[in-house]
């Protein structure tokens, strides 16, 4: 908090030594009014409103269709969800990995995850996965194949008729060490992820 307010008065110091135009006026006006807004207690800094991009709405009106069950039973600190944007196919249109961190899709196994085309239909639902994900190589039906870790080992996920196996944990363990050249998604231990409400 006093990082902010430091910041804030820092800001206002750099304006009040500029000229004295409309502009700069203006700035300066909003600054003062956050900066006593702050002082005062009144101003609620964690509450940015989120990103509004067409993904974000795309993941969340599928989250809602697919949980449409679930729904009832979740509380509100369910339901958030990370995403990140990857191209599988090389068709030059991103698919979705959606990913969780909470009690409700997360257990001793792994957690519960999506993967979601461009246009929002759904290509896989997973379970007991841990993040993040890996994009082979290889790949299998024009799709990259996979390798995720679930349950202390490393697995070769590829895809067949149309979807990834949706446990990872049953298919083909990947012999030899995680490989360093992959491309990672949804790394959320490591970086951090903007959580998003559904």
């Amino acid at each position: 908090m006093k990082s902010k307010i430091l910041i804030l008065i820092g800001i206002l110091a750099f304006y009040s030594c500029q000229n004295k135009n409309e502009s700069s006026n203006i700035v300066k006006t909003i600054i003062q009014d956050t900066l006593s807004k702050t002082v005062g207690g009144t101003a609620n800094l964690n509450d940015a409103p989120p990103r509004d991009d067409k993904a974000v709405e795309l993941i969340r009106t599928q989250l809602n269709i697919l949980l449409e069950k679930d729904l009832p039973a979740m509380t509100k600190a369910d339901r958030f969800f990370y995403y990140q944007a990857f191209d599988l196919n090389n068709d030059s249109k991103n698919e979705y990995f959606v990913g969780f961190s909470n009690s409700y899709f997360c257990g001793s196994g792994g957690c519960s995850g999506y993967i979601l085309n461009n246009d929002g239909s759904l290509i896989n639902r997973f379970s007991v996965t841990e993040f993040p994900i890996l994009i082979a190589t290889s790949s299998t039906e024009n799709f990259s194949d996979l390798i995720i870790q679930s349950g202390n080992e490393f697995h070769l996920i590829k895809m067949k008729n149309g979807k990834y196996p949706s446990n990872p944990s049953v298919q083909e363990i990947w012999k030899g060490v995680r490989p360093k050249e992959s491309a990672k998604v949804l790394d959320i231990t490591d970086k951090k992820f903007e959580k998003y409400s559904f």
